[in-house]
């Protein structure tokens, strides 16, 4: 950075900081004003001033135009232990804290209660308490069903290395905010991945003075890394100058290379809903352990993923967010798992902006609500279209269902098994909540549900956020205080020496990951229950060209994979197999032309990704050609100027 745009920066901080101290009771007592990631923070002395007088805050900015956090000051922070005590003495018991944890770098006491209400009190009397005695800033939240372990260990690593914490987002801030050198203007994008493909989904958006990757993705069906990466060669790409990665989803085709970047020096922030940002950590360690045990070594390792957890910042649906000094950034629900997210990217002052849909569901189903369609502005869609060919018309949601229902029926009646390979986040849980209503109902017959692989933890996520869930199962969560993740009918497999036992057992059913047969403990039983034709495999979700999973599906007879002496053996394939579309977290044509057809505003461009070839180019020209919009069908490494 240059002598006067460091100086020019200097002088916009300080006018800022000088309009602040104008506004401020002077009481309040402010030490210091800094960037904080994409937020300013001013910390003070006594912040229960500015919080309960609010409204100081809200004018400040409406002038500024950033976003402000207020943050009690380290040096009248009380110590952590004495901090948790008088809390515990301000809450009622009927509160019922199941957990206090401390995050050092925001100044902030995380509670967790089974009744948040008590803990805020009337009008927030009660925080306000906690604020004046402990100066540590309260945020509560309500008490997960299931406990997960991802979330612990990640809120312990950022507090042991809230210090670190500190530089990223205060280093992260300084470049959001610093000087434009630029008039914003030739707005591009580059398909690094996930162009006429489905795997390894990267765009990067640049102008004059930005630049930012849309996603960061693998191949799942390549082990080459030619194939299986975004293409970091692409002479637009530039690591050093990157100023934002925004991930959409946790599916490894759109994050599991993420930590590469880190290996390789990238310094900037992670953008991501707070439970992508847990099930991205959980799916990337489980990358690295599946990896290992394949005897494969892994493009990165822990300590890549930790320095991933470091950076990332998560964002609320609907939060408008400063992530670089021309773009900002807001997060919208796109129905596809747990956390996904619509990227809406808005440049300059007005200038441009762009919808990056990722993966979508344009209609409800049992776990999530709906994709948005209503978005300020809108000029630019990158469209998925994993579904688009003519003939990719989905039954309904209780079609499939019903579907499910008969075949798991009809292969308990004869005596067999059923497998269901599964993702671990998004199509385990869909289909949790199916068997368990259906047997409750008693429309499917009772058998013992095994859960495997990652799928509990996966569902402790979920219900560590049910303000993202659809809206009856986050009401029995919330209000009925029924979850139905914990059935009777579900029994999570511990360890894998409880396998032999199920595989030997009576008729079952087992959900086990990963979704499309590319290791994990789904091919134990897949190896062990193939031979036998009263078995039956369902397969509930997408299977990508090269997988095991898709030979399966397309009717192989039979398959190579290693035995458990560690040789390669063949296997023969008797088993039923059945595949079951409705449950797609993804959007089959009619959804997506609907979709397309009724965002609000409507766009000037559509460029099609995320699907297999021909599916891409025949749904670009039906775009063209049937409903009038201008459509684009790129291919990776292809540059287009946006503006």
């Amino acid at each position: 950075m240059t002598v006067a745009r460091t100086q020019e920066k200097d002088k916009d901080k300080i006018e800022i900081s000088q309009y602040i101290l104008q506004k401020v009771p002077r009481e309040a007592e402010v030490t210091r004003i800094e960037y904080e990631g994409p937020m300013l923070a001013v910390y003070t002395k006594k912040p229960e001033i500015l919080v309960d007088q609010s409204g100081i805050v809200a004018e400040i900015v409406g002038v500024i135009r950033k976003r402000i956090v207020i943050r009690p000051d380290p040096s009248v922070r009380i110590p952590e232990a004495e901090a948790e005590k008088i809390t515990r003495e301000l809450i009622a018991p009927e509160a019922e804290i199941t957990d206090i944890n401390f995050d050092p770098s925001l100044g902030e006491i995380i509670i967790e209660t089974k009744k948040p209400g008590l803990v805020i009190g009337r009008n927030g009397a009660v925080l306000q308490e906690i604020i004046k005695k402990t100066k540590w800033r309260p945020h509560v939240l309500r008490s997960p069903p299931i406990k997960s372990k991802i979330v612990t260990h990640m809120r312990h690593y950022l507090h042991s290395e809230s210090k670190e914490r500190e530089r990223i987002l205060r280093t992260v801030g300084e470049r959001i905010f610093r000087p434009k050198s630029y008039d914003v203007g030739d707005i591009r994008m580059t398909v690094l991945g996930g162009a006429q493909e489905v795997g390894r989904s990267a765009f990067l958006v640049k102008t004059r003075e930005s630049s930012v990757l849309l996603d960061c993705g693998i191949h799942p069906g390549s082990n080459r890394p030619f194939e299986a990466f975004p293409r970091f060669d692409s002479p637009e790409f530039e690591i050093d100058s990157l100023d934002a990665v925004v991930i959409s989803h946790a599916h490894l085709d759109h994050c599991g290379l993420v930590p590469f970047l880190y290996k390789y020096g990238y310094d900037g922030p992670v953008y991501c809903s707070a439970p992508t940002s847990n099930l991205m950590t959980m799916l990337q360690l489980d990358y690295l352990d599946v990896a290992n045990k394949q005897g494969i070594t892994p493009y990165y390792d822990q300590k890549d993923v930790r320095e991933c957890v470091l950076h990332t910042i998560p964002l609320r649906y609907g939060v408008v967010t400063d992530i670089a000094p021309d773009i900002r950034l807001t997060l919208h629900n796109s129905g596809h798992i747990l956390g996904g997210a619509m990227v809406h990217l808005h440049i300059g002052e007005g200038l441009h902006n762009i919808v990056y849909t990722s993966d979508y569901k344009f209609g409800r189903t049992m776990l999530l609500e709906a994709a948005t369609t209503e978005f300020p502005r809108i000029e630019t869609v990158i469209t998925e279209s994993t579904y688009s060919g003519p003939d990719d018309i989905v039954p309904t949601r209780v079609e499939a269902e019903e579907a499910l229902t008969k075949v798991i029926n009809a292969t308990l009646e004869r005596k067999g098994k059923v497998l269901i390979p599964v993702p671990a986040v998004g199509r385990a849980q869909e289909i949790m909540l199916v068997i368990d209503g259906y047997m409750k109902r008693g429309m499917m017959k009772e058998a013992p549900v095994f859960l495997e692989g990652m799928i509990s933890e996966a569902t402790a996520i979920h219900t560590a956020y049910p303000e993202y869930l659809g809206r009856e199962v986050r009401h029995s969560i919330l209000h009925e205080e029924v979850n139905p993740f914990q059935s009777d009918y579900f029994t999570i497999v511990e360890h894998p020496s409880q396998r032999s036992t199920i595989m030997e057992g009576e008729p079952c059913i087992v959900l086990a990951t990963s979704g499309m047969l590319e290791g994990g403990p789904v091919i134990e039983y897949f190896k062990n229950w193939a031979g036998d034709e009263r078995n039956q495999i369902i397969f509930v979700s997408y299977q990508i060209e090269g997988t095991m999973g898709r030979r399966v599906q397309k009717g192989v007879g039979e398959v190579t994979m290693m035995d458990n002496e560690g040789k390669m053996a063949a296997f023969s394939v008797k088993m039923g197999v059945n595949s079951i579309e409705g449950f797609s977290g993804h959007s089959d044509r009619r959804q997506l032309v609907n979709y397309l057809t009724h965002l609000s505003p409507k766009p000037e461009r559509i460029f099609v990704v995320h699907g297999e070839k021909q599916k891409t180019l025949n749904f670009g020209n039906f775009l063209i050609n049937k409903a009038g919009i201008h459509t684009e069908v790129p291919s990776v490494l292809e540059t287009f100027r946006l503006l």
